[in-house]
Parts: structure tokens; sequence; C-alpha cells
């Protein structure tokens, strides 16, 4: 691994910094700062301010791993500009997911954590350089960016799939507090901005 540029640096800072923070608080910062539902607490600035928090030292570890193992490389590879350009779009799409859909499949828990900007990371990471051997965390298998990021969507979206077939998708038993839709709408976040980037379908610009 290269040494972490400057943005992955303080994005990295910053969530440690304010994870002591909200337990020196009591969790004061995440009774405010959280993302909670439409109607139950919500309040605008929650859409970015969600993705600094985190529920315990477990959470945050797992995420500051996935921010050192892909940040530092896209943000070398696209710069800081645009690197906070996506990391930036990635938890806005994320939070409206969650805000959106959440409701519908019954839940109305408050979602913190950097996740969903981190799937960005993980869809710009694999856009950016498919064919790279990575080793996913969690079972520990060497494969290509690509695949990883199939994986990690499939397994997504398998833990959404038994309010449609019962008795379908047992992860949801060991997932069962994790925000699902906002990793798939970070996921799509990262997708559209790397096809934005590239002037790729939706957003290629028409010929005249």
């Amino acid at each position: 691994m290269p040494p972490l540029p400057f943005v992955t640096q303080a994005l990295l800072l910053i969530n440690v910094a304010l994870f002591c923070l909200d337990f020196l608080l009591s969790g004061l910062l995440t009774h405010w700062f959280a993302l909670y539902p439409l109607g139950h607490g919500f309040l605008p600035w929650q859409v970015v301010t969600y993705a600094f928090l985190h529920f315990g030292g477990v959470h945050l570890l797992f995420n500051m791993l996935m921010l050192w193992m892909f940040g530092g490389d896209v943000e070398l590879r696209w710069g800081p500009r645009k690197y906070l350009q996506l990391y930036f779009v990635s938890l806005l799409v994320a939070a409206l997911a969650q805000l959106i859909l959440a409701p519908l499949f019954g839940s109305g828990a408050a979602t913190i954590g950097a996740s969903g900007a981190l799937y960005g990371l993980l869809v710009a990471f694999a856009m950016t350089d498919p064919d790279r051997m990575v080793m996913m965390l969690i079972p520990p298998i060497p494969m290509k960016a690509r695949t990883m990021a199939i994986v990690y969507g499939a397994l997504e979206l398998y833990v959404l799939l038994p309010p449609f077939f019962p008795g379908v998708g047992f992860l949801n038993y060991l997932m069962g507090s994790v925000a699902h839709f906002a990793h798939l709408g970070g996921m799509l976040g990262g997708f559209l901005v790397l096809r934005y980037w590239r002037r790729q379908p939706p957003f290629a610009r028409r010929r005249r």
C-alpha cells in the first residue's frame, strides 16, 4: 500500500476523533446527527453527518479498514477534488436510499456509519482497476476487484429477499442491523459518478 494521501488521512482522523468525542459525550452526537427516518427526528444536515459517526469500535474498525484499503488508491488515481466529490455523492445517495426505501421494509431505526460512502469507493476502485487482486476481509479470499464489488453488492441484495421470498436469505439474521439500502445506494452513487467522469451513459455527451 502506498502512503495515504491527505484527504484519506483527514477522513480517517475525523471519523476516529468524532467517535471518541461521541463516546465522551455519551452518544450526544449520535442523538443529533444520526440519520433518522422522515417524520421521526429527521433534520436536513443528517444526510451528511450520519456518515461520520459509528455505533462501536468494531463498526469503526471495519469501516476505517475499508477506507484505508480503497480510499488512498482512489484519491491517488482521481485527485483530491474528484475524490471528495465521489465520497460525498456516494454518502448522499446512500442517505436518500435509506430514507426512501428502508421505511417500505418496516425499518424505523436511525442510521450511522461511513459504509455508504465506502461502498461507493469500492465500486470506483473496481471500475478503475477491475483486474487488480484484493483480499476480502470476510472471508479472507483473494479475488479481482470487480468480483469483490459484485459479491458485496449481491450479498446486500440477498439479505433483502425474505420479504418477497419467505425462507430465502439466511444472512439477514447475521446482518439484521445493517443499513443495506444505504450500502446499495452508496454503490449506485459511486457507479454514477464514475460514469459521469467518463462521459458514459446516462451522461454521454450528445453529438451535434
